[in-house]
């Protein structure tokens, strides 16, 4: 069996063909099997002048997946982290608030479904939907249940 050396554009072809990837993630990834100074810049370039890496395809991608489940700060936090540009993340999140207390609701009644009744209760549907970075108004919304609301 002989193994075939992919291009650095081949391998970034590859990456992007399982999901979107920002630039910064293939650079991080593909950064090991640079072999000359500049050839992945080079190859990058062309494939996002191609119109191959779209930041905005790529925060699409991650709201389309990840919106039902978490909330807005950690959303925010991993788009951040696929270093995109701060003004594209910030109008994501803006549009993204505008749902966050349904999102959150919806969630919390697949997990819990009622009140809670103790303060330890309420103390752990808090930490719940904290982890998942939702915001503290809306949790307080949805915690203290109908009347708060």
């Amino acid at each position: 069996m002989s193994s075939v050396q992919l291009s650095l554009k081949g391998r970034a072809l590859r990456l992007l063909s399982g999901r979107e990837h920002s630039r910064l993630e293939l650079e991080r990834k593909l950064a090991r099997f640079e072999e000359e100074p500049g050839a992945l810049k080079c190859s990058l370039d062309e494939l996002q002048a191609k119109g191959f890496i779209s930041e905005q395809r790529v925060i699409e991608s991650v709201l389309h997946r990840r919106a039902a489940k978490l909330g807005a700060a950690r959303i925010q936090h991993e788009l951040q982290g696929k270093g995109l540009d701060g003004q594209a993340v910030a109008q994501a999140m803006a549009q993204l608030q505008l749902s966050e207390h349904e999102r959150a609701l919806s969630i919390w009644q697949k997990k819990f479904g009622s009140t809670p009744t103790t303060a330890r209760e309420a103390a752990r549907q808090i930490r719940f939907l904290s982890a998942r970075g939702f915001a503290a108004e809306a949790i307080r919304k949805i915690v203290k249940g109908p009347a708060s609301a």
